[in-house]
């Protein structure tokens, strides 16, 4: 059987995450809805069909207008000033450490059920105050509307000191580093999920049958639009590729930039390139930004970019940039002991029908340590903390390949020390943090560890 892959309900989940007016919305269809009851229960007071409790306010018109008009008014106007206040603040801090924090604050839950529950609180005011009129029984007054008004607005005050609170803590950049490290976590536990030793049928031509093939007599299929590619359908891809009898090699991975017109992948026999290229807009979702899902770079690029960022002259911030190296150690340990990316998807018979662009161990490693150690050059204080991190990560390496990129790093760090670091007592203790890492290297390959 195949793996279970991310389904493009995941894509649409993350995409449907990153924005701000989901969360309202529903808020606002609770609050219509919410005003349809309690309006209907008016009108049947009104009617003489029911008596509200003595405590529902029971104020005239007037007063019921001049309340809900200060309800409608004040909420909206205490909701722009807060967002327009935190905007400014986020604004002036992802300047230092990059855009990313805007986007973290957009896609936060709290942010959204924040300006969900003032816009809703507002809505239901308005409708509440189009509901007064003059019947044959006289003023119509709302009074079981109005008061649940004053409800949302006492619930929208205990929301907006949460709000102020959790803005507060959010922004800071030790909760901004962890936050993106539990994305990055949450993103491996996703996409490595059962990778690993799936049992499948295996029949029809080899994969380096097939890559000859292609090489020898495929047939291209360009891209239909650039921007980068967020999402790649796989199961979707195996059944394009079965209904055409036909096996499709991909150049291209979540999170690559792909040019409109360029091959974005290529189709044996080239006979069925017609049919593949029609179906595989429906299979690739691009777009003007990377995301978390597929793109396990992705996370890892916004700790580094936070770490270099810290360490600039401008910033000159060296506990943030080791707060970022502690995160980055932490997914990528996760990463070592589970790395197992599919590459070969087949279809129920076993045939080879979709070949993944190929992915390796080592271009994680790289994306999460050259730019710091580049960055850091001449600062032991950062290349003991990479150093510790390799040791970390080296613990869970499984393969000759892994220790190999690990202990890669580690030389260039051991080199860079060499040429950058004066001080004999500091070059010291870089050494002995890099003869840890290779102490580790050498301990597990005498485990065994293929």
């Amino acid at each position: 059987m195949r793996r279970l892959l991310p389904r493009p309900s995941e894509w649409r989940r993350e995409s449907l995450r990153t924005n701000l007016w989901l969360v309202p919305t529903i808020e606002v269809l609770v609050a219509v809805a919410l005003f349809a009851v309690t309006y209907s229960f008016d009108q049947a007071a009104y009617r003489g069909d029911l008596t509200l409790p003595s405590w529902i306010n029971s104020g005239s018109a007037d007063a019921a207008r001049q309340i809900l008009t200060a309800i409608a008014a004040a909420v909206i106007t205490v909701v722009t000033l807060v967002f327009s206040i935190t905007i400014v603040a986020l604004t002036l801090t992802s300047q230092q450490f990059g855009p990313r924090m805007l986007r973290n604050f957009i896609r936060d839950r709290g942010t959204q059920l924040t300006l969900g529950t003032f816009v809703a609180t507002s809505v239901y005011a308005v409708l509440a105050l189009g509901s007064i009129g003059h019947g044959h029984r006289g003023d119509f007054v709302p009074h079981l509307s109005i008061t649940v008004a004053l409800g949302l607005v006492l619930v929208a005050l205990g929301i907006l000191i949460y709000f102020i609170h959790h803005i507060a803590k959010s922004i800071q950049l030790p909760e901004v580093i962890a936050s993106i490290a539990r994305d990055l976590s949450a993103a491996i536990d996703t996409e490595l999920i059962g990778s690993a030793h799936d049992s499948q049928l295996e029949a029809g031509p080899s994969v380096t049958e097939l890559l000859f093939r292609m090489e020898e007599s495929g047939a291209p299929v360009p891209a239909p639009k650039s921007g980068y590619l967020q999402f790649v359908a796989y199961d979707a891809l195996v059944d394009i590729a079965t209904k055409a009898g036909a096996a499709i090699y991909l150049l291209y991975r979540p999170g690559h930039f792909i040019v409109e017109g360029f091959t974005l992948a290529t189709v044996s026999p080239a006979g069925a390139a017609g049919d593949v290229t029609q179906a595989m807009a429906r299979s690739h979702v691009t777009g003007p930004n990377r995301t978390l899902t597929q793109d396990l770079t992705f996370a890892i690029d916004q700790l580094v970019e936070i770490a270099i960022r810290a360490l600039s002259p401008a910033v000159n911030d060296t506990f943030t940039a080791l707060t970022c190296i502690d995160w980055l150690s932490d997914g990528l340990c996760k990463l070592t002991a589970r790395f197992h990316p599919p590459r070969v998807h087949r279809d129920r018979e076993g045939n080879v029908r979709v070949i993944a662009a190929d992915v390796h161990y080592s271009r994680f490693v790289e994306r999460a340590f050259d730019k710091v150690r580049q960055a850091g050059k001449g600062m032991p204080a950062v290349m003991i903390r990479q150093l510790d991190a390799l040791a970390k990560i080296m613990e869970f390496a499984t393969t000759a390949e892994q220790r190999a990129a690990l202990v890669e790093q580690a030389d260039m760090i051991w080199r860079s020390c060499e040429n950058s670091v004066s001080e004999p007592l500091d070059r010291e203790d870089v050494r002995r943090r890099y003869d840890i890492v290779g102490s580790v290297a050498g301990s597990r390959e005498r485990a065994g560890i293929n």
